[in-house]
């Protein structure tokens, strides 16, 4: 065979085989420059340390505006402490995939019918919390698919929106010798939580806003990023789920008297979703401040500007409603500002 036609015959399968492995390759490559990077940030006085690189993958998810770059950015994430992950999408008991990462085959996940009858999947469902056991524990069939990883280990997390699980995030060393951190990868996927809850509440706080009618309603779509999975529930059951949380808040305050009905009932619900919205973009946007402030007992004075700035727009919107009276911009700032504990917010906190 002549030297050209050998030369081009190992070309094109050095290209298909790197057609095949770009996935996988792209994710070692970044790894390796992390670790590089590190090395010569170390050399240079200013070392590279494990809680930066959680920080910028923090940082990278909370730049999604919508699902699909949350979850990717999430993902993206995931391999800095693992070999490889996925994502499982939950609805009416069964979950299916959503999309792999450093996989041989990436986009199979998204066929692949996970069994969360299985005893890790199921521990997760019913703790609604991570869990760690071996991929025996996961999924014999997923094993069968895609490999097992080197060390046999494996990670379920679940991926809570509204207190419900939305997803599961699986998580392993990778065939090939990797890491495995635990730890890192459950403050991502609770990240990503809060993150997608900010941005369902923030969705759902502008739609309210610019209506001006109270028969608005709203599709599954407006609180679930994972709607597309499945139908869509009716307006009236989801009109009918936001008046019970309203009421049940509103008793909190002032007793089954002080129970709201029909559309002053939905009012509520908005204003106690708005003051809840605001309290998290404090804290997103504070979380230095926030941590001082709470070890320091002076929340309020170390976030006041910001506060009264919600105070505020909480007043223009909800102020003059059936749902003033409630006061829920105090609620969600002693609830999840101070974690129920109003000492924190210190003695120039007024109510």
């Amino acid at each position: 065979m002549p030297e050209s036609r050998v030369e081009e015959t190992i070309r094109s399968a050095v290209e298909q085989s790197l057609q095949r492995h770009l996935a996988s390759l792209r994710q070692s490559v970044v790894q390796e420059v992390l670790r590089e990077v590190g090395a010569t940030l170390g050399k240079s006085g200013k070392p590279e340390t494990g809680i930066a690189t959680l920080q910028r993958a923090i940082a990278a998810i909370q730049a999604g505006t919508n699902q699909k770059e949350i979850l990717r950015a999430l993902l993206e994430s995931t391999v800095l402490y693992s070999g490889r992950a996925a994502l499982f999408v939950v609805k009416n008991g069964s979950a299916t995939g959503w999309q792999g990462v450093s996989f041989a085959h990436n986009d199979s996940i998204k066929d692949f019918s996970l069994n969360v009858s299985a005893s890790l999947a199921a521990a997760v469902m019913e703790s609604r919390a991570i869990e760690i056991g071996t991929v025996a524990e996961f999924d014999q069939q997923f094993v069968s698919k895609f490999g097992a990883p080197h060390d046999e280990r494996a990670v379920v997390l679940p991926l809570l929106l509204r207190d419900k699980i939305s997803a599961l995030v699986y998580a392993d060393a990778g065939v090939d010798a990797g890491d495995l951190d635990t730890a890192a990868l459950d403050v991502l996927v609770r990240a990503t939580s809060s993150w997608l809850e900010v941005i369902s509440q923030r969705k759902q706080a502008n739609k309210e806003g610019a209506s001006e009618t109270p028969e608005l309603s709203h599709s599954a779509s407006s609180n679930d990023p994972f709607a597309a999975h499945s139908p869509l529930h009716s307006a009236k059951a989801q009109h009918g789920a936001e008046a019970v949380q309203a009421m049940s808040a509103a008793a909190a305050w002032g007793g089954a008297s002080s129970v709201p009905s029909g559309e002053d009932a939905e009012v509520h619900g908005k204003a106690q979703r708005f003051a809840r919205l605001l309290m998290d973009e404090i804290k997103l946007y504070n979380q230095a401040k926030v941590s001082e402030g709470r070890k320091h007992r002076d929340l309020y004075d170390r976030l006041k500007e910001d506060i009264e700035k919600s105070r505020v727009t909480y007043q223009k919107r909800y102020g003059n409603t059936a749902a003033g009276s409630a006061d829920y911009f105090n609620q969600e700032l002693i609830r999840s500002l101070a974690e129920d504990d109003v000492s924190l917010l210190g003695n120039n906190f007024r109510r």
